[in-house]
């Protein structure tokens, strides 16, 4: 009895403490001083252009471009047009299909970056499409899937190869194959464009892996593919699902890619938004388009925090476990740490 009550009186003088410390810090932290040029910053950069986008998508269109300040919802039903539903459908499969094939390249990636021991080369080889221009790249793009580009051109020697050897018909002819202005070309140049952000979450969640835990895993007879599935990539899930954030959003709301490499069946929401602004005139319609746009965005990024919250509250729940099974006090290891938060 009386020991209950020294341990409860001990956690009840950790907390007044902890309390007073709090209170303190607060005091004496200028913190919240520093913090204000950038809130400001994002205040004006980040806020009042969504504040904008929400009010003039509420708006009627003016007939030379621009709002009038009239509300109404012509901007959210146009969005339910068939024409503009199966874009939408378009875009999320793109999006989907890129996101999934960088996640599955960036996982074998990330693991050989962090077990080699050239890790700042492999880093640097990584960044390095960085320092080259977007439109460069989408170009040289252009030059290989063109019905004149390499690929092509490599078909054709290799098809003059087995014409040569008589195993084509004699008055056939070489046709250059489509890959330009296809689905699959902006699939191919998304994945290319974006491959770096699904590979640098991963590699840094592979790099703070316990890599003890696949050795326990083959010791207890799991197969290598066995430890890899159930241990390591559950392992890795934070970094897994921020590469696929990283990818998919901006994939969803590209614009450069479809429009240079994609055709008339390759249209996306970015080329609506940007279309109707320029050509059409129909401000609202774009501000309705672009505010779907970021309440995705916005939902994957709370989903991204959640699931981080969730994975370091499982490790702050086992480092507790840990800590009160190796003292041997489960009970004042546990008020203690409850008292320390």
């Amino acid at each position: 009895m009386k020991e209950s009550k020294k341990k409860e009186k001990l956690s009840a003088d950790l907390k007044l403490a902890n309390a007073a410390n709090g209170a303190k810090y607060r005091k004496t932290n200028p913190g919240p001083f520093y913090a204000w040029p950038m809130g400001l910053w994002f205040s004006i950069f980040f806020i009042v252009p969504i504040v904008i986008i929400v009010a003039y998508s509420f708006m009627t269109r003016d007939v030379y471009g621009g709002v009038e300040f009239k509300f109404t919802l012509k901007a959210y039903k146009q969005m339910f047009d068939p024409a503009y539903g199966k874009i939408f459908l378009r875009t999320l499969f793109i999006s989907t299909v890129s996101s999934l094939v960088s996640i599955l390249i960036a996982l074998p990636c990330g693991y050989a970056m962090a077990r080699s021991k050239h890790q700042t080369l492999f880093l640097i080889l990584v960044i390095i499409p960085f320092l080259t221009n977007s439109l460069i790249r989408i170009f040289a793009w252009m030059t290989i899937l063109g019905d004149n580009g390499l690929l092509n051109n490599i078909l054709h020697f290799f098809w003059n190869i087995g014409h040569s050897l008589g195993l084509g018909a004699k008055d056939a002819v070489f046709v250059p194959h489509k890959f330009m202005f296809t689905q699959g070309a902006i699939i191919l140049v998304s994945i290319y464009m974006y491959l770096p952000y699904a590979i640098l979450p991963v590699f840094t969640a592979v790099d703070r892996f316990d890599f003890s835990l696949l050795e326990a895993a083959r010791d207890l007879g799991a197969t290598k593919i066995q430890s890899m599935t159930k241990i390591l990539i559950p392992g890795v899930r934070s970094g897994i699902i921020s590469a696929l954030i990283f990818t998919f959003i901006p994939i969803f709301g590209s614009y450069t890619v479809p429009q240079m490499v994609g055709g008339k069946d390759s249209y996306m929401l970015g080329n609506i938004i940007v279309d109707q602004v320029q050509k059409a005139r129909n401000w609202p319609l774009a501000s309705a388009f672009s505010l779907v746009i970021t309440v995705i965005s916005m939902v994957c990024i709370l989903w991204m925090l959640a699931s981080n919250k969730k994975e370091a509250n499982l490790k702050k729940v086992s480092t507790k476990e840990d800590i009160a099974a190796n003292t041997n006090t489960p009970l004042l290891a546990g008020n203690t740490l409850g008292g320390i938060k």
